[in-house]
């Protein structure tokens, strides 16, 4: 296990670990030497990060994507952490745990699996469950299904995020069906569980996430339509007309044209999906910019381009007591002392500092995942129904 997170990192404070490389960029000084600006990460979030001297030593003995062993000092610098690297040395694979590295979903996946497979063993409809678990019972589509993020970066980006995002879909399905009349929920859960299917091929997520070249090539919905025709072939006899309806929740979940649908929705179910889609991923887009946000004093986000607009901390705005991992992203025991940061350009690094305590077992503790008010809601009405 890695020595230090990213979670654990406290200013002032001089520590070895290991990350993965996200960003490499080669930078110059005022002098004309090179600097390397990095972005390192791990399962618990990403540090910036700058090597000022003996650059020449290690420039070309890695890469993005790779594992590297650092030593350095952690300080800030205009309001967010930056680390800056003493000495750094490549890893290979073979040398690192995998799981320390990739962030991943609170959940066990195979118990978000599990509650998958019940809710499509409830529906009523018996076209719709046979055509659910052809798909589910495709062992290397449940594997990635398992597995996959259900974003690049956006909103649930992390492994299992796409199981995560489908199951609370599910919930507010639930929640909503019952609200509105002559809605079909057999149709609507089959929407939600099948309107994201193609990102388990359009998104790559061994090392850091990205896009696949059908990804690239297609999209999700493509993928998502073909996967659908291939396994319609394993369902005798299912209606065409339902066939068209599930097709058209693919094409037109994303809502708009210009948010790339090829169609709007069009009918109760569909223009249903595509809000409870949007509400689901965008409070997961702001319980992230909250959480992940690397400013250190004040009580807003920096911009967040998904949102289109800055975040407020409200447990700092309000003087709520702190809840690590809720609206602070800063590990336990991170002093918000000002900013002692080196300059970025033509200054060459800084001394180790001494007599920094090193944090205890109970500091280094992983703060649980916190529920919203919301959530606490949904989950009190899934259990009543």
């Amino acid at each position: 296990m890695k020595a230090f997170y990213v979670r654990d990192l406290a200013p002032n404070q001089v520590m070895t670990s290991t990350f993965l490389v996200h960003t490499k960029d080669i930078r110059q000084k005022k002098s004309g030497e090179p600097y390397l600006s990095l972005l390192l990460g791990d399962r618990t979030g990403e540090v910036d990060a700058k090597m000022w001297d003996n650059v020449a030593e290690v420039i070309d003995t890695f890469e993005r994507d790779d594992f590297v062993k650092v030593k350095g000092l952690l300080q800030i610098f205009q309001n967010r952490p930056q680390l800056t690297i003493h000495k750094m040395m490549r890893l290979e694979d073979s040398g690192v745990d995998l799981n320390d590295y990739f962030p991943c979903s609170e959940r066990n996946p195979d118990e978000m699996f599990a509650e998958l497979r019940a809710i499509i063993a409830g529906l009523q409809n018996p076209h719709l469950r046979s055509l659910l678990d052809a798909f589910m019972d495709d062992e290397n589509i449940a594997r990635m299904y398992r597995t996959a993020p259900a974003a690049k970066s956006v909103h649930h980006a992390f492994l299992g995020g796409l199981l995560e995002h489908v199951l609370s879909l599910c919930q507010l399905c639930r929640m909503t069906a019952g609200h509105y009349r002559n809605i079909d929920l057999d149709l609507l859960l089959t929407g939600a569980i099948l309107h994201d299917v193609g990102k388990i091929s359009e998104l790559t997520y061994e090392r850091t996430f990205g896009y696949s070249n059908d990804g690239q090539l297609l999209g999700h919905i493509i993928i998502g339509l073909r996967m659908l025709n291939e396994k319609m072939s394993q369902v005798p006899d299912f209606p065409p007309k339902l066939r068209t309806l599930i097709e058209h929740m693919i094409v037109s979940h994303h809502g708009e044209l210009e948010f790339g649908s090829p169609k709007v929705p069009v009918f109760p179910e569909a223009l249903l999906l595509h809000h409870l889609d949007n509400l689901d991923s965008k409070m997961e887009c702001m319980r992230a910019a909250i959480a992940k946000d690397r400013n250190v004093e004040g009580c807003w986000t920096t911009y967040n381009s998904a949102l289109d607009r800055t975040v407020l901390k409200k447990a700092r705005y309000v003087g709520e007591p702190r809840s690590p991992g809720v609206e602070e992203a800063r590990s336990p025991g991170v002093r918000e002392s000002g900013s002692q940061g080196v300059q970025e350009v033509g200054i060459p690094g800084v001394g180790e500092a001494n007599g920094v305590p090193s944090p205890t077992e109970a500091e280094l503790g992983r703060p649980e995942r916190p529920t919203s008010i919301f959530g606490e809601k949904l989950q009190q009405a899934w259990r009543r129904q």
